[in-house]
């Protein structure tokens, strides 16, 4: 997300529609990686970012109402810890079920099951790669990043690990359904 906040600022681009034209690129890079064009994996991929990009956008009004930008660093620091947690959990989960995945954690799927033995780890920091990269060009290009703070770099650093230790203990029964049809 931090990397879509400093594209949208960088090309003036409204949030919602950056996130978007992001997940329509990362669809399409996956598609090249699977060696294939799979109708349901793009279309799906499609289908879930259309939405979920919007609701970033409004969700980002939310939390400014809320106040979440002025509560003091400790709060903020807990929030990002909670979410990010979450959001660990929550992507392993929909991974292995397998049915609809925004096209960010569809590519670490496909890094981590295609290319690199199952690490989550690898495959979370690889599917990093695109938006460090596009925060690198972002800062070159206007001399300032904006939403990079200590959520940023916990999710960087962690957020593998919290989904391979979720894939063994958030709904143990699910399984992964390795499929690059």
């Amino acid at each position: 997300m931090a990397s879509g906040v400093n594209l949208s600022q960088w090309v003036h681009i409204p949030l919602g529609t950056t996130l978007l034209i992001y997940g329509i690129v990362i669809t399409i890079m996956n598609q090249i990686l699977i060696g294939h064009f799979s109708r349901w994996r793009f279309f799906s991929n499609l289908l879930f970012v259309l939405p979920f990009s919007y609701f970033v956008e409004w969700f980002t009004y939310l939390w400014d109402w809320v106040g979440v930008p002025d509560a003091s660093l400790p709060i903020r620091i807990i929030l990002d810890l909670i979410g990010l947690a979450t959001v660990a959990a929550a992507v392993s989960i929909y991974q292995r079920a397998n049915i609809l995945m925004h096209p960010n954690d569809d590519l670490s799927y496909i890094l981590r099951f295609k290319y690199l033995k199952g690490s989550a780890i690898w495959g979370q920091w690889l599917s990093y790669s695109p938006p460090v990269i596009i925060m690198v060009i972002s800062y070159l290009a206007t001399g300032h990043l904006s939403a990079v703070g200590f959520g940023t770099f916990w999710a960087l650093a962690t957020q593998g690990g919290f989904m391979q230790w979720s894939d063994a203990h958030v709904f143990k029964r699910l399984k992964h359904h390795v499929n690059f049809g």
